[in-house]
């Protein structure tokens, strides 16, 4: 049973920091690919970052490139996304998700579990 908790959102100013948090725990299965996604109120899912099984490349939606920061501890089954210089627009709901395929996706579809979500706002 695969569950991915997600943890270290809050209310933050405009220029602030924040880590978020995701455990992994029940993948038995090959390491997987790992994303980071959002949704705010009315807007759909939007990619943010991808890191691949072996932590070794990373990938970034346009929005926050050079600004957040994705990284895995495999040894704590665990994702992390640092994200620097937040802007208002940066406000959602944030999810992390696991990907059992060979390359890392930008679509959502392509991800099989998701965590319940932690909420990030910026003002």
């Amino acid at each position: 049973h695969v569950q991915l908790v997600e943890s270290g959102g809050g209310s933050v100013q405009a220029g602030g920091s924040l880590r978020l948090s995701c455990v992994v725990s029940g993948y038995t299965y090959k390491r997987p690919c790992l994303g980071w996604f959002r949704q705010a109120p009315g807007k759909e899912r939007e990619w943010v970052a991808s890191i691949s099984p072996g932590g070794g490349s990373t990938y970034y939606g346009d929005s926050v490139k050079g600004r957040f920061t994705i990284s895995r501890d495999s040894y704590k089954n665990t994702l992390y996304l640092q994200m620097n210089s937040l802007k208002p627009e940066d406000t959602a709901m944030y999810y992390c998700a696991t990907s059992g395929r060979t390359y890392c996706s930008q679509a959502a579809y392509e991800y099989d579990y998701w965590g319940q979500g932690t909420q990030v706002t910026v003002s």
